[in-house]
């Protein structure tokens, strides 16, 4: 798929109702079993694909979160994206301290693993969206560190 064409003319999120998944090795490295862009989630390889695809899993279920999250920001991947991004550069002083700081500090991302093996949060989230990222962004690093690592997602 072509990148500028992934990006220029993604449908907004609002539109997008199920994400099909692609093999991308540049986009979705080894150590992580998904990402999401612009309405597509890609994986390291195409078994994983095809799973994704066929049936509704956990990290299908996660990828979906981080659709829904984009609508409740605007309704814009970009403004989704810049978001993430942000939440990224202002987890650097944890970086020492966590490996993958920026990541596993994410708001978006806590919310994501803390409901992804709830398959029926998309559900209950459908009347007033996913915005529990919003609460977990409001909160220091320092309280941040300590959900995620009560929660066990570090």
């Amino acid at each position: 798929m072509n990148l500028f064409k992934l990006i220029f003319r993604a449908p907004r999120p609002n539109i997008v109702t199920d994400m099909p998944a692609s093999v991308n090795r540049f986009l979705c490295r080894k150590n992580y079993a998904a990402i999401t862009m612009f309405g597509f989630i890609f994986t390291h390889d195409q078994e994983d694909a095809d799973l994704l695809n066929h049936k509704v899993t956990y990290t299908k279920n996660h990828e979906m979160i981080h659709l829904r999250q984009a609508q409740n920001t605007r309704n814009s991947w970009f403004c989704f994206y810049i978001l993430y991004l942000w939440y990224v550069i202002k987890a650097l002083p944890y970086f020492s301290k966590v490996k993958n700081a920026g990541y596993y500090l994410n708001p978006f991302e806590i919310e994501a693993y803390t409901h992804m093996y709830d398959l029926h949060y998309l559900d209950r989230a459908a009347e007033n969206g996913t915005s529990e990222w919003r609460r977990f962004a409001k909160m220091s690093l320092r309280d941040r560190l300590d959900y995620i690592r009560q929660k066990r997602i570090v």
